[in-house]
């Protein structure tokens, strides 16, 4: 193993060290310790709401930054009439649901939102989860069996991955986007049920899904498509349903998932499909039936959130002209946004040590992006990502891209002459 803490990662440390399954790997302990420096930027504290300027705390005093961090896409977490419905809520239902969903119930509020979303989507039912990874683990577990094969994008979200390994089936890959290595994939497991997984917008590349030429591979092999719209809903398609209405692919899949933690602004996820197979569901899932209800506060919440997505198209009209902007100056200032064309920004930077240095820089300026480190993108695209929302108004992004050319143009063009 170096000795050199830049050239170690969290794969290193997979391994256990020792005879106690409950200790920390003393190598890990010490990786930490040694890039204390560069850990400051995880996990940080946040002081105010997920606006497109908040505080957070950096250098252990509170810090005003512009925030391209969060998936508030809409501006919906803030909303005053979301905040008033969950106040409501509040008062009526109050904090938790205090139990599962299969053997404490759910309230009104809950059922309301299945019957909400399941007609927004054109599907037959919905339920719902208290958790976004935990939903889509629990989908592709609750439907898949041992027997069974999931083909999978390799660049799916771990959710995805976790829920075919927890099913015992057996996984394949086909490389990112591509119907000519998913027909391969596919070809090789002829004659089992197999699902292809993939996603409306990927939410470390910021590129959509290729639904339509994946989709028409899949029909081809008689195998079923799960999309996963976690970043896509609300912010995409004429309605707001997703990247598949966007690309027209709806009628072509029989399951909508998505979550709430993005655009909604809260929490969790769901799934909307035919009755029938979300009655199995409710029974196979285990993270629906043994976990706790979602919070009837976050039901309520979400319900008004679906209401203002539906009756103001022009948040998700101000999303994407945001988005565009940001797009067409980063290009102008010559950063490597890689493949995205969404609201979901990777600025590359392709080095360890330099993309930690520059993200103290950028924050103690002012500017909250995410650092990304491997294993979450390859090795040579380590980035900073950006998110960029509706509540960003032309003046935040511009003081965020001089902010950006200032500190990372220079290093970049140094880079590339080396």
């Amino acid at each position: 193993m170096s000795d050199n803490p830049a050239d170690l990662s969290l794969g290193y440390f997979l391994a256990g060290e020792g005879n106690d399954p409950l200790s920390a790997p003393p190598s890990f302990t010490r990786w930490m310790q040694a890039g204390a420096w560069a850990v400051e930027l995880y996990e940080p504290e946040m002081l105010a709401s997920a606006d497109a300027r908040t505080a957070i705390t950096y250098d252990g005093k509170p810090q005003s930054v512009i925030n391209l961090c969060s998936y508030n896409y809409l501006g919906l977490a803030n909303h005053p009439e979301v905040i008033a419905a969950a106040h409501d809520a509040l008062t009526t239902h109050g904090l938790g649901a205090c139990g599962s969903p299969m053997l404490s119930g759910m309230t009104d509020l809950h059922r309301e939102l299945e019957r909400k979303l399941a007609q927004f989507l054109g599907r037959e039912d919905a339920m719902l989860f208290n958790s976004g990874f935990g939903g889509a683990l629990g989908t592709i577990s609750g439907l898949l069996r041992k027997s069974d094969v999931a083909v999978l994008d390799n660049r799916s979200h771990l959710s995805l991955r976790d829920g075919a390994t927890l099913s015992r089936c057996r996984s394949e890959k086909f490389e990112h986007n591509d119907p000519v290595s998913l027909a391969a994939s596919l070809g090789r497991n002829q004659g089992r049920r197999q699902l292809v997984v993939i996603e409306g917008i990927y939410s470390m590349d910021g590129d959509f899904g290729n639904l339509e030429a994946l989709i028409d591979v899949a029909d081809a092999h008689g195998a079923s498509v799960f999309i996963d719209e976690a970043h896509s809903i609300l912010g995409c398609g004429e309605h707001g349903r997703g990247a598949a209405e966007k690309f027209g692919v709806e009628d072509r899949v029989r399951l909508t998932y998505g979550t709430f933690s993005k655009a909604f602004g809260a929490l969790g996820g769901f799934v909307a499909g035919s009755r029938e197979t979300l009655q199995y569901l409710r029974f196979y899932s285990h993270p629906y039936v043994y976990s706790c209800a979602l919070p009837p506060v976050m039901a309520a919440g979400i319900l008004q959130a679906l209401e203002i997505a539906i009756r103001e198209p022009e948040l998700r009209a101000r999303l994407w002209e945001n988005a565009d902007y940001f797009h067409a100056q980063l290009r102008t200032l010559g950063i490597d946004t890689g493949t995205s064309t969404t609201y979901v920004m990777p600025l590359v930077i392709g080095d360890r040590e330099r993309m930690y240095r520059l993200g103290h820089e950028l924050r103690a300026r002012g500017l909250w992006v995410a650092p990304v480190d491997y294993p979450a993108v390859p090795q040579d695209r380590i980035c900073f990502r950006a998110c960029v929302t509706a509540l960003h108004t032309r003046t935040d992004l511009d003081e965020a891209l001089n902010i950006i050319e200032d500190t990372l143009v220079p290093t970049a063009r140094i880079a590339q002459s080396a």
